[in-house]
């Protein structure tokens, strides 16, 4: 959109909103601190949305009508208090009693519907990853900037202390010059199946609005998802029309957390992804096992991803047979000269090691991400947010250009690529390690299978993609009319 296009839109959202009775005052004095709130899709992460935010909340918002019946009532009768039920996000933004948004949609929409809140002169809480391609998130990054609005990313291991105090730890050098970071996502990943024929929408499910900006396709998905939900619900994450795989899904919040170690603040300049979607074939087409190298020049950052189990025996009991990595499934390994730390996915605990690997130091405590938020609502500063949209911005984007390097790649099999990284001996035992869980899965990797990924190298100030013109355009999505995400410059 640019401005005229925005223009059009605001006009018409008015139009959309004079239809919608703002929330009377008495019921308003109930609401804490006057600070009021929506909640943007909440079939998922966005229940916690609703938990967090509940005192503030004047209305619901999500595209699919059962979603969101069933949320305002379960909203009263939790809390006693009725919320506005409100099935287009557009109807939301020029109501002058909404203050600020929350939202959980899935990653196609992150961007968009954030950008035009912000616009419309509110702050906004968004999921992670803030994007699904890395134009869109540099884009609400300027957005946040230009319209001085408070935009925080629902990374919350960002308010967490133990993390915080291990990574000042860290980075004041107590275990010497850090040597690399390793994020790992070993996470149970089943199959998600596939059909014949296209998934039937129901028509209280608003299907144009919620592909958004993403192509509108049919669906070969059951009717089913893989956590037992109507489709199209969760099963977008492995679509790369509309989600990033596990490494933007569960993998972007170890991501941030080895790039917060790291202290790196741009994107990297190399890429290079090895994997595939294996074990199974199914309707997905995202990587659910993974190896990629992001060269930053100080240090490597590598995040591996794995969505089978130990073994193909182990397929029998999916969720508490996954691998582990120095004691890390969900986590991250950060080596330096002197020792190394581990931070786990429950975020409150970290520990660090000695080189021999006895424990010498360990931190606990968690946070609140939500409050944290508010806060800064409250102050008007920027720097009072834990996980500022920039952060954001930059942790999504290195799940964005791993993934990337994956769609562009060509199947090779597992001597020729040991072969082609023989040079690099940590790049070297990752992909080693992840050979010989496949084989323990008895995928073979003998015939070309694994997917090398394009090497990408990236100009880290222009977020441009410089040796691959195919590469560099799909830092933009094509985004469908009416829903093209703004371009703020």
């Amino acid at each position: 959109m640019q401005k005229q296009s925005r223009r059009t839109f605001l006009k018409t959202a008015t139009a959309a909103a004079a239809a919608y009775s703002v929330l009377p005052g008495s019921a308003r004095a109930d609401v804490n601190s006057q600070i009021r709130m929506a909640v943007v899709g909440f079939n998922g992460r966005g229940g916690s949305h609703i938990e967090g935010f509940n005192e503030h909340l004047v209305a619901l918002c999500d595209c699919d009508a059962k979603v969101l019946h069933r949320g305002a009532e379960k909203f009263e009768k939790q809390y006693g208090r009725k919320l506005d039920q409100v099935q287009d996000f557009r109807r939301l933004l020029e109501r002058k009693d909404i203050d600020a948004i929350s939202i959980a949609t899935p990653n196609h929409t992150h961007s968009l519907i954030a950008i035009l809140a912000v616009q419309a002169g509110k702050d906004v809480y968004v999921e992670k990853p803030i994007s699904q391609r890395v134009w869109e998130g540099r884009q609400l990054a300027h957005a946040a900037e230009r319209y001085q609005k408070l935009v925080q990313c629902g990374t919350q291991s960002r308010s967490n202390r133990a993390i915080q105090e291990a990574v000042k730890y860290v980075r004041e050098g107590h275990l010497g010059k850090i040597q690399y970071a390793i994020g790992t996502c070993y996470k149970p990943r089943k199959s998600i199946g596939k059909s014949s024929t296209p998934l039937v929408i129901p028509k209280d499910f608003d299907y144009d609005l919620w592909c958004g900006p993403a192509a509108k396709v049919d669906l070969y998905r059951p009717a089913k998802n893989s956590v037992g939900d109507y489709n199209p619900h969760y099963d977008w994450h492995w679509d790369y029309n509309t989600g990033n795989g596990d490494m933007g899904n569960q993998g972007i919040h170890q991501m941030d957390i080895a790039r917060w170690f790291l202290g790196e603040t741009t994107l990297s300049p190399r890429i290079l992804s090895f994997g595939g979607r294996l074990g199974y074939d199914d309707a997905g087409n995202t990587a659910n096992t993974q190896v990629v190298l992001h060269s930053y020049a100080k240090a490597p950052l590598i995040f591996e991803t794995r969505g089978l189990p130990k073994s193909k025996a182990a397929q029998a009991n999916w969720g508490s047979s996954m691998d582990n990595y120095r004691g890390s499934r969900v986590g991250v390994v950060v080596q330096c000269e002197g020792g190394y730390v581990v931070s786990t996915g429950s975020y409150d605990s970290v520990k660090a090691f000695s080189p021999e690997g006895e424990e010498i130091k360990s931190w606990k405590g968690g946070g609140d991400h939500f409050k944290n938020f508010l806060t800064a609502v409250r102050s008007r500063k920027r720097s009072d947010l834990n996980a500022d949209v920039v952060e954001g911005h930059l942790s999504s984007a290195l799940c964005h250009t791993g993934g990337i390097s994956h769609q562009l790649g060509e199947p090779q099999t597992a001597k020729d690529i040991l072969k082609s990284v023989e040079h690099d001996p940590l790049l070297k035992d990752s992909i080693e390690r992840m050979f010989a869980h496949l084989r323990a899965n008895e995928v073979d990797i003998d015939k070309p299978a694994v997917v090398v990924g394009a090497p990408l190298e990236m100009d880290p100030a222009k977020e441009r993609i410089t040796n691959n013109t195919v590469a560099d355009d799909m830092l933009r999505r094509h985004d469908r009319k009416p829903f093209e995400v703004p371009q703020i410059a």
